[in-house]
Order: structure tokens, then C-alpha cells, then sequence
């Protein structure tokens, strides 16, 4: 199994799950690789291997199913801690926007707002001073 693309543990257990046959739950049980024959000529004996087989499959999946259930948490625990951390950073730049907002004078404020949306007036905005002969100050 190429596992080398996969990066997360979640991503390696869903691969594993897409892809699983009775040689890979075989090989999670320590088993050797069992090859069943389905047809309808079945006797105690065959039909005793079989619900074995059944067992250990079912005991695989549940060994699955365990695995996904722990990367899925270990993952949940990463993204909680991610949006903490972004909240924090999130209330830290708020903070640094309204202390800058009431140390900015209302032309840099203006200047600021121009450059953020140029195809929209900014609110409230003056007109420039002009010079005698008709140019901008």
C-alpha cells in the first residue's frame, strides 16, 4: 500500500477502507490469507471456516472502525485547537484595528478608505483644495 501521499492519519485509514479486501483484515489478525470458495456445496466443515472467516472480518472492521473513530478524534482535537488560535488572532487584530482607527486622523482614515475600494466613493469624502490656476493642492 502507497501510503506516502496521504498525510493524516484519517486520510490513511480511508484509504484503507476503500481499498480493503480479506487479505488486509487477514493481515491486521495475524492470519495467513484465506481464500473462500461461495458456492452452494457447502458442508459443516466449510460452513464452520466460513463463519469463522465472518468472525475475523467482522473483528477487522471493528479494528477499523476503531482506528477511523481515534484519527477522527485526533483530528477534531487539531481543528479545535486551530479555531482558538484564530479566534485569538481574529480578537488581537480587532483590537489593533480600533486602537489604529482612533490614533488615524480622518484624512488618513479617508486616504485609507479611497484605497481599499477605488471604484467606490468613500463616505463622506471632501473635495480637494484647488489652486488658482485650477490644479489640485
Amino acid at each position: 500500500m502507497n501510503t506516502e501521499m496521504y498525510q493524516t492519519p484519517m486520510e490513511v485509514a480511508v484509504y484503507q477502507l476503500h481499498n480493503f479486501n480479506i487479505s488486509f483484515f487477514s493481515s491486521l489478525l495475524g492470519g495467513d490469507v484465506v481464500s473462500v470458495k461461495l458456492d452452494n456445496s457447502l458442508d459443516s466443515a466449510s460452513g464452520a471456516s466460513v463463519v469463522a472467516l465472518d468472525n475475523k472480518i467482522e473483528q477487522a472492521m471493528d479494528l477499523v472502525k476503531n482506528h477511523l473513530m481515534y484519527a477522527v478524534r485526533e483530528e477534531v482535537e487539531i481543528l479545535k485547537e486551530q479555531i482558538r488560535e484564530l479566534v485569538e488572532k481574529n480578537s488581537q487584530l480587532e483590537r489593533e484595528n480600533t486602537l489604529l482607527k482612533t490614533l488615524a486622523s480622518p484624512e488618513q482614515l479617508e486616504k485609507f478608505q479611497s484605497r481599499l475600494s477605488p471604484e467606490e466613493p468613500a463616505p463622506e469624502t471632501s473635495q480637494s483644495p484647488e489652486a488658482p490656476d485650477g490644479s489640485a493642492v
